[in-house]
């Protein structure tokens, strides 16, 4: 089974090996990331994060599933030195860089939840898989047509951050400049939620970044720098026939 459908801003596709998927389950998936960009998305006058920024909510009014996310924005600030933060000033509310993740990490765990071993969930590029190996190709930060590695994944994630889509939109908070001393960061881990987190973080925090997130519990880091240097973990699974 195979799903494409445009959420939260990119495309998210859905790969189900497993046989006797019911469309009900795929449908959950779908439902609840349109669910979540309703609630979460800064850019929707009437979600809940932007009428927390307005005033309009207090902080200890949230709901459960934003109140976990804002935990997880104030940890990532606080692991960074304040290099990564939401809250950027003359801007407003914007956790993006942690809804993404999160959110679908939440619908990957609904489909184990039903019982499905083997999927591919792919939302804008990054990844969280069960059931592999898959082969995820990471590309090349310069050259849309080519690729910088193949990385084997068997149960986990893979998340990049970069310029090269967006181009300089990463902030460093600590100096309300973009971050540029990368070109593009990968992590590898076991949630989305963390790979994704991690990976802009990391990437907020230039080239001190790398060792950062490779420091993080279950983390593998591919990156490339400014220079054109590739910096990776030595846990980086890279698949031999990439």
């Amino acid at each position: 089974m195979h799903r494409i459908e445009h959420v939260m801003g990119f495309p998210v596709s859905l790969r189900v090996d497993d046989e006797g998927v019911g469309e009900d389950v795929v449908e959950a998936v779908f439902a609840w990331l349109r669910e979540a960009d309703a609630r979460f998305s800064p850019f929707k006058a009437d979600s809940e994060v932007s009428r927390l920024d307005r005033g309009e909510l207090s902080a200890d009014a949230v709901s459960a599933d934003l109140a976990e996310i804002l935990a997880l924005c104030e940890e990532y600030r606080v692991a960074t030195g304040g290099a990564f933060d939401v809250r950027l000033p003359g801007r407003g509310l914007d956790p993006c860089a942690v809804v993404k993740g999160w959110a679908v990490q939440r619908a990957a765990d609904s489909l184990t939840a039903a019982g499905v071993r083997r999927f591919c969930l792919n939302a804008g590029g990054d990844v969280v898989a069960a059931g592999g190996p898959w082969r995820v190709g990471i590309r090349h930060p310069e050259h849309a047509d080519r690729l910088c590695a193949v990385l084997d994944i068997t149960d986990g994630a893979v998340a990049t951050s970069g310029r090269y889509e967006r181009g300089d939109h990463i902030m460093d908070a600590r100096t309300g400049r973009p971050a540029t001393g990368l070109l593009s960061l990968t992590v590898v881990a076991s949630t989305l939620t963390e790979a994704d987190t991690a990976a802009t973080a990391a990437f907020a925090l230039g080239v001190g970044g790398v060792a950062w997130a490779a420091a993080r519990p279950g983390c593998e880091v591919l990156a490339v720098d400014a220079g054109r240097q590739v910096l990776r973990t030595a846990g980086v699974p890279l698949s031999g026939t990439g």
